[in-house]
């Protein structure tokens, strides 16, 4: 066979090509559409037909339902979805996904849209180096739609030409001719190829380049096809192994619901094929299976002839062959778009009345760990799974509103350590208890700003990229409120070794200053679960600030003139001025925590 490594590298950059346009085109239009789609996905859900709608709209629309699989997944953790509403979704996913092999169809073979992909990046480009990200947006998705037919029409000239090479026919017939043998072996191909390629649409294109090509049967390709339809689950399934229960479930149920669809397929295949083959005829006037016998009966010097893209040499003859060796290209594109479609199709039908017991093998193959509350453990983000970098902000948004309502519990931990025997067995348990909180903050806060982080590599809109700066500030500053919780648990610790009492004027205006500083704390908490920020949180914020500053302030110039009038001992006006000061302090964190708020809603104020 003579194909070179050089020419082998030719098809795996144009496998390369052809997978980063579908990446920049997918992010592109999420980008345009990431909050709209938020918007839909919560509100179309209300009902299994209307989750199916909403999975097949929303991957029609972003031409990638990996994407829409992790934006459930996304939804789930943040709790604005159940089980079952994803499990719908994600069964019109599998429907929305089939646009994307009718696309590359129509104009991949029917349409040569190569010849306009350098048009349409010269229109894109003014859009490109816009100052409006919106615009910018648009540039991209018009630079990776015109990327992924170059490398389809790449990939189609990279793959080499079989008529001059009959050893590797040969080679395939005898493992395309073994029957329902064939049909297994070849669906594992189809699986395997996707869980390598890690794109059900890259797949199903060379599936459709191989059999446009004679290199396998379309009966073949079909099965090759079913086997992408169940491989594209494992890229979701291997994404979810380090994420949280509901993660993993929505992943496997994904694969479960593929599985099955699979089975009942490939007990009526040839049926159903049959099926298939005579509706294309009947639509096209030609039977997808009839491409192979075309090819088989003319020459290689013919079909290397008819097969150029240089048409000036060919006789009338051979324009002929050309034209009718075109239309079958097209005939089997659209065959096996048929049957990926009307299979999904059916599958959907049939599963959709499953739903819930989808949900209860999942939940009962996968089950909910109970775990304490003092161990470390992220409820909505996790360090392996990423979802697509727009849909990642609201895992990160509800995992800090989870980190904020922790550093509140270890608050009330140490007001309750005040009262507290001195080293009682229940004052170190306590005493204990906070450090290992403290702990936990420091590991939160780690784990969430990495998260932000690797969010901000990924390509943001820019205002998504100041949501991000923000969320990284509020991370910093409840941290810091963890820290000065830690800070009150040692200052109540240091004063109970050296055995100093805080008397009852003490204790009466320590809880005093604490109960604002839990006021407070409970605004911000409930700021931070909210969709929005209003101009009354803003107040209530900034009223409750200045109350614990007055406070302090009162505080201050009343402890000198306690301490000289003997009302307590210095050293035990120290600590307890400590305690006021470090509770001043987290109020100052808490009032950055609601700007950072503020800010990564845009500035925008709702009444």
């Amino acid at each position: 066979m003579d194909y070179s490594f050089f020419d082998f590298l030719k098809l795996v950059g144009s496998l390369g090509l052809f997978l980063y346009g579908m990446k920049i085109m997918s992010e592109g239009l999420q980008k345009v559409a990431g909050n709209k789609m938020r918007t839909i996905l919560s509100a179309m859900t209300t009902n299994r037909f209307a989750g199916v709608c909403t999975g097949l709209l929303i991957t029609a629309l972003i031409q990638s339902s990996s994407a829409t699989t992790v934006m459930v997944v996304s939804f789930v953790n943040a709790g604005l979805l159940s089980l079952t509403q994803a499990i719908s979704v994600i069964m019109g996913a599998n429907i929305g996904t089939t646009m994307t092999v009718w696309i590359i169809s129509f104009l991949g073979f029917a349409v040569d849209i190569s010849i306009f992909a350098l048009p349409l990046i010269g229109i894109a480009m003014p859009l490109i180096f816009s100052g409006k990200s919106k615009r910018r947006s648009i540039g991209e998705f018009i630079i990776g739609f015109s990327l992924l037919f170059m490398g389809l029409t790449f990939l189609k000239d990279s793959v080499p030409d079989i008529q001059s090479s009959p050893e590797v026919l040969s080679f395939l017939k005898e493992y395309s001719d073994m029957g329902y043998g064939s049909v297994l072996l070849f669906f594992l191909v189809g699986a395997l190829l996707t869980i390598i390629v890690q794109s059900s649409s890259a797949t199903v294109a060379i599936t459709l380049i191989m059999c446009s090509k004679g290199w396998i049967s379309f009966d073949v390709a079909a099965a090759m096809v079913l086997g992408e339809n169940l491989g594209t689950t494992i890229t979701a399934n291997l994404a979810a192994l380090s994420g949280n229960v509901s993660a993993r479930r929505a992943a496997l149920a994904h694969f479960v619901f593929n599985m099955f669809g699979v089975i009942w397929m490939l007990i009526v295949f040839f049926p159903f094929i049959r099926f298939i083959s005579g509706l294309s005829e009947s639509l096209t006037g030609y039977a997808p299976d009839s491409l192979q016998a075309f090819i088989n009966a003319q020459s290689p010097d013919t079909m290397a002839r008819i097969s150029s893209a240089d048409t000036a040499s060919l006789t009338s003859s051979e324009l002929v062959l050309r034209d009718e060796y075109m239309r079958l290209q097209t005939t089997v594109s659209y065959g096996l778009a048929l049957f990926h479609t009307i299979f999904n199709f059916v599958n959907v039908v049939i599963m959709i009345w499953f739903v819930n017991m989808y949900a209860k093998i999942v939940s009962y193959i996968i089950k909910q760990k109970r775990t304490e509350d003092d161990e470390f453990q992220l409820k909505y983000i996790s360090s392996g799974m990423l979802s697509t970098s727009e849909l990642s902000l609201l895992q990160a948004k509800k995992e800090i509103a989870v980190y904020g309502v922790r550093t509140a519990r270890m608050f009330t931990m140490a007001n309750t350590l005040l009262t507290e025997k001195q080293e009682s067995e229940s004052f170190n348990k306590l005493y204990s208890r906070i450090q290992k909180y403290e702990q936990i903050s420091d590991n939160m806060e780690v784990e969430i700003a990495d998260y932000l982080n690797r969010v901000a590599d990924g390509r943001l809109s820019y205002g998504a990229k100041l949501t991000v700066s923000s969320m990284i500030t509020m991370t910093t500053e409840i941290e810091s409120i963890g820290d000065s919780c830690y800070s009150i648990a040692r200052t109540i610790s240091r004063k109970n070794s050296e055995e100093i009492q805080f008397n009852d004027y003490m204790m009466e205006h320590l809880n005093s200053m604490f109960r604002l500083v839990n006021e407070a704390l409970e605004n911000m908490n409930t700021i931070l679960s909210k969709p929005d920020i209003t101009e009354a949180d803003v107040n209530t914020t900034y009223n409750k600030e200045m109350e614990i500053n007055n406070y302090r302030n009162m505080m201050r110039a009343a402890n000198i003139e306690n301490i000289n009038s003997k009302k307590y001992e210095y050293q035990a006006g120290i600590h307890f001025m400590d305690i006021i000061s470090e509770c001043e302090r987290l109020g100052d964190y808490i009032v950055n925590v609601i700007d950072a708020v503020r800010e990564s809603r845009h500035g925008k104020i709702t009444g």
